[in-house]
């Protein structure tokens, strides 16, 4: 690639590490949160929450915004309304202040990373040039998530603060760097005078949000109240899709769903989305509460996972051009289930060398899992609805972190019998199965994709002599309508 290519790659991986820095710096932080605001329970949950339903609810439409009003502006703009209510949190003096905030974030974060994501795809060729940009990118990613569970202590110990002034920093030098990287594209003239679909916007929005909802507080809400949210939000759903099929320009064309490999991608990354945050959870929750470890001692102990930021763009590459996609996937969830199994045995006199194989085996199971499943979910999708491609892979994701922590929760509720050491070791042992039983069934559905028809390409490798240059042109309008 180009020195330029690799200056917009930096610029969207800076986005995208912003993003996952931003998060796990919040989680550590929010006993500081709750301390100095005076925040009750409830509201602590909500400042987790709005960013959630935000990015969540939103991902979509944001995919879709990219490919009508140019990926450039949408990524540019929305990075800037990132910046400001970052800053907003920053200087919250009660929670619903700290509530709006974290939400108006969450939506700029689901414009703007399906917006970066559609760069990528659609300025890098589709082969080892564009499995090199993704894989790159989704270390990135995960490294932004490691990082930050360090940093948000470090940070956290001197000022809770500055847990959301120091992205403020990051994305006002991203937002620079952008401006001056990422090409201006050419007039293809191809979108002008498309419009949004209005109803399916609304009716998948709203949809959405009541689903993540529903999950969010299945734990603090009757079994009425979260049964009749998520009939709404099921109700919503078959609005959108009868929606979807009169509509002459569709939010999401339903063709898309033809396609094996996206729908694959898509449920697996829901299901390892679910594993992954509920694993983490638990063992957290594990070292705070019944070791009784630091928040530093607890960041620096799971920042092993971040392996995958070293692996994917390194030895994912090698793998995937030798394997494929697919046999890479099915490997990255074998080894994920393997990970949550051996931590099945959890005691309460464990060592960090008895826990260390589990979390090391899971950093590998990322790097070979997440870049892949970014890869087999934009691949061969049209130039113009990358941006639908990588927004319903994104929901996919956030929603699966929200079942899972959900669920974790739920289990760790109803299967700790009393207050003692061991029943509190009990739940977290049965909510240990959650992650299992996930990662086991996004195995399965991967491992349908090794039946490869012939013909296909989704498992195999392009070679490099057909793939053309990196070319900024690809980039759709920012005219565009």
């Amino acid at each position: 690639m180009t020195g330029r290519a690799w200056g917009v790659l930096f610029v969207l991986c800076g986005a995208i590490f912003l993003e996952g820095v931003d998060v796990a710096m919040l989680n550590v932080a929010l006993p500081s949160i709750r301390a100095d605001l005076g925040l009750s329970t409830g509201m602590l949950q909500w400042v987790m929450s709005a960013y959630v339903l935000g990015y969540g609810g939103f991902m979509l439409l944001g995919g879709r915004a990219a490919d009508l009003f140019g990926r450039r502006r949408m990524f540019l703009f929305w990075l800037t309304v990132f910046l400001l209510f970052s800053g907003l949190g920053g200087l919250a003096d009660d929670g619903w202040t700290l509530i709006v905030a974290r939400f108006v974030t969450g939506v700029a974060a689901a414009f703007m990373t399906p917006a970066g994501l559609s760069i990528i795809t659609t300025s890098f060729a589709e082969g080892p040039q564009r499995n090199k940009a993704l894989l790159v990118y989704s270390g990135t990613a995960a490294g932004g998530f490691s990082v930050g569970l360090v940093v948000g202590g470090l940070l956290a110990a001197v000022d809770w603060r500055w847990v959301f002034f120091a992205p403020v920093i990051l994305s006002f030098l991203v937002l620079v760097a952008g401006t001056a990287l990422i090409p201006r594209p050419a007039e293809p003239g191809g979108r002008a005078g498309r419009r949004v679909d209005v109803a399916g916007a609304v009716s998948v929005t709203a949809a959405v949000l009541l689903m993540v909802v529903s999950v969010e507080r299945a734990g603090h809400e009757s079994a009425g109240v979260t049964a009749l949210t998520v009939a709404a939000g099921l109700l919503l759903f078959l609005a959108f899709v009868l929606i979807e099929r009169r509509a002459a320009e569709p939010l999401v064309r339903l063709g898309l769903f033809r396609s094996g490999s996206l729908v694959r991608s898509n449920l697996a990354g829901l299901l390892f989305a679910a594993g992954f945050f509920g694993f983490q959870f638990v063992v957290v929750l594990y070292l705070r509460e019944l070791r009784g470890w630091s928040t530093l001692e607890t960041s620096f102990a799971m920042i092993v996972i971040g392996v995958d930021a070293i692996l994917s763009p390194t030895l994912t590459p090698r793998l995937v051009s030798r394997f494929g996609n697919a046999r890479v996937i099915f490997g990255g969830l074998l080894l994920a289930t393997l990970s949550y199994a051996l931590m099945l045995p959890l005691g309460l006199d464990w060592t960090y060398l008895m826990m260390f194989p589990s979390l090391i085996l899971l950093g590998l199971a990322f790097s070979l899992a997440y870049g892949p499943l970014t890869i087999v979910a934009t691949e061969g999708v049209a130039e113009e609805e990358q941006g639908v491609a990588g927004g319903l892979l994104y929901t996919s994701f956030q929603f699966g972190a929200a079942i899972g922590l959900s669920s974790a929760t739920t289990v760790i509720t109803a299967a700790t019998d009393g207050t003692s050491d061991q029943a509190l070791l009990d739940g977290h042992r049965a909510a240990l199965l959650v992650p299992l039983v996930a990662a086991a069934l996004a195995a399965v559905i991967s491992a349908f994709g090794l039946r490869r028809k012939p013909g296909t390409t989704s498992t195999e490798p392009v070679r490099a002599h057909d793939v053309p240059a990196y070319d900024p042109a690809l980039e759709p309008t920012d005219s565009a309508r």
